[in-house]
């Protein structure tokens, strides 16, 4: 049920099976770095998914189109990065390959998740609602393996990767937010209690999308534009 203003505070989601399955494998993953000093870091992407799929915010998303976006964004541009600090870099022979099949499975999966139908399913469906969250987190994740772990060799993929998926998150941001009508029958009679009208709430989640999500994968393009670039200055005659 979507919630009320006034009882927004006391909706925590405490399912068992969620907070058992978040804390083994955020434990395990924790372990497998600790000798590292990506540990903290790691530790902090685990803590930062937990609250967003955890805190009241899980259940506005129920009421609010635009704070499913912001569960999406935290999961996507702030705990996934910090996790894939703490996965294995990638071999050097297989990093374009990889780099692409993790790039078009996430521009894949945002897309798919963020159309009015697959959308309106995860309101009819738990198993659907966790599929949704599970792919998405897990293709980010992988994606930002791809970008943050490269050598100076691999630099002009991570580049190609970084920017078109900076472009793609925010066209389809613009899209949303350009709409001139709601596209999500799930939240035609639920935002009014929040002050929003069904399209102001749209508007705001493709916004939350489109900035924020421009942003952050250019910003990566940028730091694998400065590795291309030392590598090249390094490969230069004297």
């Amino acid at each position: 049920m979507a919630p009320l203003p006034s009882e927004i505070l006391g909706r925590f989601n405490l399912d068992p099976v969620l907070m058992g399955i978040l804390l083994v494998v955020a434990g395990l993953h924790v372990r497998s770095v600790r000798q590292s000093g990506v540990a903290r870091y790691v530790a902090g992407g685990w803590l930062i998914a937990a609250a967003a799929l955890i805190s009241p915010l899980c259940a506005l998303s129920v009421a609010l189109f635009s704070a499913r976006i912001g569960q999406h964004m935290i999961l996507i541009l702030i705990a996934a990065p910090l996790i894939a600090l703490g996965l294995p870099q990638r071999e050097l022979h297989r990093g374009v390959w990889r780099s692409w099949t993790a790039a078009i499975a996430f521009f894949g999966l945002l897309w798919f998740w963020h159309m009015p139908l697959p959308y309106d399913a995860t309101f009819a469906s738990t198993p659907v609602y966790w599929s949704m969250h599970v792919t998405l987190f897990g293709s980010a994740i992988l994606l930002w393996r791809e970008i943050l772990h490269h050598s100076s060799e691999q630099a002009f993929g991570a580049l190609a990767v970084g920017v078109l998926s900076s472009m793609q998150m925010g066209l389809l941001g613009a899209i949303l937010t350009l709409a001139d009508r709601p596209l999500f029958a799930p939240h035609l009679l639920t935002t009014q209690a929040w002050g929003f009208t069904p399209l102001e709430d749209q508007q705001l989640g493709g916004a939350l999308m489109w900035v924020p999500g421009i942003a952050l994968f250019l910003w990566t393009s940028l730091r694998s534009l400065q590795r291309l670039w030392s590598r090249l200055a390094k490969a230069r005659p004297a």
